[in-house]
């Protein structure tokens, strides 16, 4: 199943015999909380999820945003109404990596059918709501590991045995600047892929031809073996995770990311451009 929606799409489900359930979560990094633009308007019948407190643990030697408790992570999904049965479809701001972050973590948790609303609100023409829905509890169970999962010793292995790839800025994969973790610089052989490549100006993916075209320029194919993923904190890793699926390419996250390497002295840190 292709892992995104349109919003012609969506809008044509959502009226139809078997609606998916909507989840909205908009979140910005170091940015306000995503609740009060929920509440000025989200799609009908979409319900808030906190990615800082519900799609992620607690922030420590994990990273910024480690993986959530599984059952707790479940018990927030059938508190949504998510069920195995049912379709999902989960939207951000028009990011994508908060959605995406949200699509992996069902995936990864065994949910068969999610798909991320390509472009975002932003690309919804349909009329907004301000009701908050209290939907029916879902029966979703997380069976984690359905999706392939790096730790920080895999990803290093990862890194001289097939492609990594960094998904965060150039800048901050380089060195040049490093706002928010304890030092610059990325996983030594780590190849630079910012996320921000993967869409165009409308914030919607670039079509699978061109996708493949860009991730084959990084390495990717037949010949590269595995293929990972970090960026900062998991977020924007996931994102790049679903532009490889669409691009034709299973890849594996580290969900730590930079946030878990870097908080760790003896591993060690890479500055500079890409060794391509």
């Amino acid at each position: 199943m292709k892992p995104i929606i349109t919003a012609s799409e969506c809008a044509s489900e959502s009226a139809g015999p078997r609606p998916p359930v909507l989840l909205d979560v908009r979140w910005q990094l170091g940015g306000p909380h995503g609740r009060p633009d929920y509440d000025a308007g989200h799609l009908p019948g979409a319900v808030f999820v906190d990615l800082d407190a519900e799609l992620a643990g607690p922030a420590g030697k994990g990273g910024r945003h480690p993986l959530p408790d599984p059952e707790e992570f479940g018990a927030v999904m059938r508190r949504a109404g998510v069920s195995r049965g049912a379709p999902v479809v989960v939207y951000d701001g028009g990011l994508g990596w908060a959605a995406a972050r949200a699509w992996w973590l069902l995936r990864w948790t065994g949910h068969p059918d999610v798909r991320v609303l390509d472009g975002g609100l932003a690309a919804w023409t349909g009329e907004l709501s301000t009701v908050t829905p209290t939907p029916a509890e879902g029966d979703f169970r997380p069976e984690p590991g359905a999706l392939a999962l790096l730790d920080a010793d895999e990803a290093a292995a990862l890194a001289r045995s097939g492609l990594l790839l960094d998904a965060r800025a150039a800048e901050r994969y380089r060195g040049d600047v490093e706002p928010i973790d304890r030092v610059g610089g990325h996983i030594p052989g780590a190849v630079s892929a910012p996320t921000t490549e993967n869409v165009g100006k409308d914030g919607r993916f670039l079509p699978a031809g061109q996708l493949a075209s860009r991730f084959g320029g990084l390495g990717a194919g037949a010949d590269a073996g595995e293929v990972g993923v970090y960026c900062g904190s998991g977020v924007s890793g996931a994102h790049e995770v679903l532009a490889l699926e669409l691009a034709g390419y299973r890849a594996a996250l580290y969900a730590g990311s930079w946030s878990e390497w870097s908080s760790d002295a003896s591993r060690p840190v890479a500055t500079g451009p890409d060794p391509q």
